[in-house]
């Protein structure tokens, strides 16, 4: 098994949890844009890209929360970005977040009670 690295970020990353909905920014009406996983996410303004952002993947792990053991330890998972956090008919928990999670992407690393996580992430 190979040992993957994820590096701080130097600004914390918020990230909230978000049902799917269409339209996205990034695919319009095809439910097709969804993995069948279902861990996508929508991406903050700090990631967009003018659209770029649209398909990339991300590793992203949980590092930290308010409330003591809401990170899943050593749990990565990877997320494909579908929609715009901004313009998403599910809004984020918090303004400013840099991505927004599928609930089935966040359940994946942390309490699903939780609303607010710090995480590390990559691009792959």
């Amino acid at each position: 098994m190979a040992m993957l690295a994820l590096l701080p970020t130097t600004d914390p990353h918020i990230y909230v949890s978000a049902p799917a909905q269409l339209p996205t920014a990034c695919y319009g009406n095809s439910p097709s844009q969804f993995p069948s996983s279902n861990m996508f996410a929508a991406a903050g303004e700090g990631i967009w890209d003018n659209g770029a952002a649209c398909g990339r993947q991300y590793l992203v792990r949980c590092i930290s929360a308010a409330v003591p053991r809401t990170c899943r330890p050593d749990q990565i998972i990877q997320v494909r970005i579908v929609d715009r956090a901004q313009t998403s008919r599910s809004r984020p928990s918090s303004n400013g977040a840099t991505v927004v999670l599928s609930s089935t992407a966040f359940g994946s690393i942390a309490d699903p009670s939780a609303r607010l996580i710090n995480v590390e992430f990559q691009q792959v």
